[in-house]
């Protein structure tokens, strides 16, 4: 895992400065190593910094070229696969000289192009200079696990694995993205392409980038995309069963492969422990598995569902335990995150990423199983609601989501639900999460009242919209959640917050194999049916795990932060949101704590709002010129 900079333009840079700054920013993502490589104009830099996990030698060392000096690239992330390619390579005649897998990117770029990406197993974000073609290539991978920011501003090209990176450069515009504010107080992130900094845009999952420099053209496609789902007469659910397992297997046993200590987030949850009992199966030596704790908060402690899973399968066990945070935390984090985002789970994300980096250097966690297999409460009331718009007449509907909206106070809760009710099933994708409505955020950001209802309703519009594989409701949530939730929030939380730790984590859930099989393969009925969730992976749950452990249970990496909040939390964020200097409406603070302190459920619509003021202040934002 690392960090990638870059400058692409026609003009020679004088010095190395900006782009070491630029680098140097990025310095948590790779501690061990650092390097610039620039074109004999000048007018091309590259920077890098390593988190050394595959060939630790100084031969893995980046910017990377190939031996004839055509190719020169800077990569983030890990090629499961290389070594078949590598093997696939050699019998065309390619010749290596290090045993990384970034020379298998190189190799594979000079045989098949930028078509090679087609082939690659892995989570990464590129770029790789082609001195034929004086051109720039960059790609990102499927589900978007590692991140890339460009700026494309006159006849330059910028890029970075983090926005700070971008930051460093004096002319940058630090002004903020209207739409992007809009897009974040609506749902606790900035999505697809957006930034919340005005002219700079994120490389989308499973999309690439080319960059002709000398006459200043850039396009972007995507490569790849979720398949359709299969239209079966017949399920066969031991079949099924049996394909996930294989499929499993082979990304942990992949993803296992590394020159460094390997160790498992365990949760005692259905995913990490079907990880767990796979990798204690093909590992040749003992598992670690690691699990952290908040002492003092019992409903909140997932060490006795872990302890099941490792003494069933003897692994080399550590209980972490976790105090609670202190506030400073919360500026420190501001830092990390260069998009504000509202997702409280980054703190225990950065806790246990914290502990478990004084034990191994690569983690290995369940993100994606959620999504894929339908493990979330929400896909069962969508599929409620879908039943009950056979029998709701539409105006009566219609009559309860504007009342809700209304006469409702934000924080009361089922208001979203409620609000989604009105229209088409599609629109309650919409209120899946929502933090403010849009009525809310117009009076809640003083630069809202300007702009126009249709701009302001975006967002509610945006998930609605959205093209998305399968024709039934269920389909269309895990695709939407895929698309969305897990690619802008939860991959981006736990690549910062892992980042910040220098500890890389993959996820054999997003294995594109299994993201395939899963969209493609597994029908609505062994995902979600009735009250029952995520059917597939408790199958093979009760195929592999112990029978003690209780499958039935549901409990996210969650932090106690309504208790929190009554004592030094709640005393630190309320002066944040309460200073004559904040951008949001003090009366609509004010009804928002006094909502929480009346046990309205308002605690992270106030985090939100918290964890974007203190980003605004760590980065000097803007509001835009014309407001």
């Amino acid at each position: 895992m690392c960090g990638i900079v870059g400058i692409c333009g026609n003009e020679p840079i004088q010095g190395e400065e900006l782009l070491v700054s630029m680098r140097d920013a990025l310095s948590h993502r790779g501690p061990d190593d650092s390097g610039i490589w620039k074109s004999p104009d000048s007018a091309i830099m590259l920077g890098h910094r390593r988190l050394s996990i595959i060939d630790l030698s100084p031969a893995g060392h980046q910017p990377m070229s190939d031996a004839r000096g055509r190719y020169t690239i800077v990569f983030n992330g890990e090629i499961y696969n290389f070594r078949e390619l590598r093997d696939e390579l050699s019998s065309f005649g390619h010749s290596f000289r290090t045993q990384s897998d970034t020379e298998v990117i190189l190799e594979a770029y000079h045989r098949w192009g930028t078509q090679c990406i087609e082939r690659f197993n892995g989570m990464f974000a590129f770029a790789l200079y082609d001195a034929d073609r004086d051109s720039l290539f960059a790609a990102r991978d499927r589900a978007g696990e590692k991140p890339f920011f460009y700026w494309h501003y006159g006849n330059s090209l910028v890029f970075a694995s983090e926005l700070k990176a971008l930051m460093q450069n004096p002319l940058f515009p630090r002004r903020l993205d209207l739409e992007a504010m809009n897009f974040y107080l609506t749902y606790g992130y900035v999505p697809w392409d957006m930034c919340i900094l005005h002219g700079v845009k994120k490389l989308l999952q499973g999309h690439a980038l080319l960059f002709e420099r000398r006459i200043n053209r850039m396009k972007t496609w995507g490569y790849w995309s979720l398949p359709k789902p299969q239209s079966v007469e017949r399920i066969d659910t031991r079949e099924l069963i049996y394909e996930f397992k294989e499929l499993l297997t082979d990304a942990v046993r992949r993803q296992l492969v590394a020159d460094v200590p390997v160790g498992i987030l365990l949760s005692g949850g259905i995913d990490s422990s079907l990880i767990t009992a796979i990798a204690s199966h093909v590992s040749t030596k003992p598992v670690k598995t690691f699990t952290i704790t908040f002492p003092g908060y019992a409903a909140y402690n997932e060490e006795p569902y872990a302890q099941i899973i490792a003494d069933h399968f003897g692994t080399e066990h550590t209980i972490l335990p976790a105090t609670t945070a202190s506030i400073e935390l919360l500026p420190e984090l501001s830092r990390q995150y260069d998009e504000p985002i509202a997702d409280s789970s980054m703190i225990p994300t950065f806790l246990v990423s914290r502990l478990i980096r004084q034990h191994v250097t690569v983690g290995i966690g369940g993100d994606g199983g959620d999504e894929l297999f339908g493990g979330y409460p929400h896909y069962s009331w969508l599929l409620r609601q879908n039943m009950a718009r056979r029998f709701v007449p539409a105006l009566v509907r219609s009559q309860i989501s504007r009342c809700a909206e209304q006469y409702l106070p934000i924080g009361f809760r089922g208001r979203s639900y409620l609000i989604g009710v009105e229209g088409i099933v599609q629109n309650s994708f919409t209120s899946v999460n929502q933090f403010f409505d849009h009525r809310t955020r117009r009076n809640l950001f003083l630069p809202f009242r300007t702009i126009s209802p249709d701009l302001l309703a975006r967002p509610e519009r945006y998930k609605a919209e959205m093209e998305l594989p399968g024709k039934t409701v269920l389909q269309r949530a895990t695709a939407a959640d895929f698309m969305t939730y897990l690619a802008d929030d939860l991959l981006v939380k736990m690549d910062r917050a892992s980042m910040r730790a220098s500890l890389e984590v993959r996820a054999p859930f997003l294995d594109y194999r299994i993201i395939e099989f899963a969209f493609s393969k597994v029908p609505d009925s062994l995902r979600v049916h009735g009250g029952k969730r995520k059917i597939l992976s408790r199958l093979l749950a009760r195929d592999l795990l112990p029978k003690s452990l209780d499958l039935t249970r549901k409990q996210g990496f969650t932090i106690p932060l309504a208790k929190w909040f009554r004592g030094e939390w709640g005393t630190y964020m309320k002066s944040v949101l309460l200073d004559t200097d904040s951008w949001f409406d003090r009366k609509i603070v004010t009804n928002l704590i006094e909502g929480q302190e009346h046990e309205l459920a308002n605690i992270q619509r106030l985090f939100a709002l918290t964890m974007a003021e203190l980003w605004r202040r760590e980065y000097r934002v803007d509001l835009p010129v014309d407001e």
